[in-house]
């Protein structure tokens, strides 16, 4: 059965969810390395649980992990004048094509209206992928990604 859930409300997955987050976009040259920024990201998000404009939302099948989205006070150095920011969409190899993404994006776009938002901003470098959820877009970035808003 799935099932969305706050990370802050089951940390037994939080490890699972550093690793994959690192894995997916982390850089790093060594285990060591690697393992320390999974340590660093788990500390990060677990100092953000109380903050309104951070939330880290998984789905679960039964007890497995599928995926998580998050919202995040920032993201990255362009347009720290932007918040809050819809970040990491990330379903597992495993569960892909299967419309898992859709459940978890109509997940974090509900927690931000209840979280009193109006908008949120997201970068990438997928063309056609985040329209079909809404996203508007805003204006190409430095970095090469393209600034996009979704109302809510």
């Amino acid at each position: 059965m799935l099932n969305i859930y706050d990370l802050k409300e089951k940390q037994e997955y939080l490890q699972e969810v550093a690793i994959l987050t690192e894995k997916e976009w982390g850089k790093y040259s060594s285990k060591e390395e690697f393992y320390k920024k999974v340590e660093n990201k788990i500390l990060k998000i677990k100092s953000n649980f109380n903050n309104i404009k951070y939330c880290k939302l998984i789905l679960l099948d039964d007890k497995d992990l599928v995926g998580f989205i998050s919202i995040f006070p920032s993201d990255g150095e362009e347009r720290k004048d932007l918040s809050p920011w819809y970040a990491t969409m990330f379903v597992k190899k495993e569960f892909r094509n299967k419309g898992y993404s859709k459940i978890l994006n109509n997940a974090i776009l509900s927690e931000a209206k209840i979280r009193g938002f109006k908008k949120v901003y997201l970068k990438t470098d997928l063309v056609n992928y985040y329209e079909k959820f809404g996203a508007k877009y805003m204006q190409d970035l430095s970095n090469g990604e393209k600034l996009y808003y979704i109302n809510l």
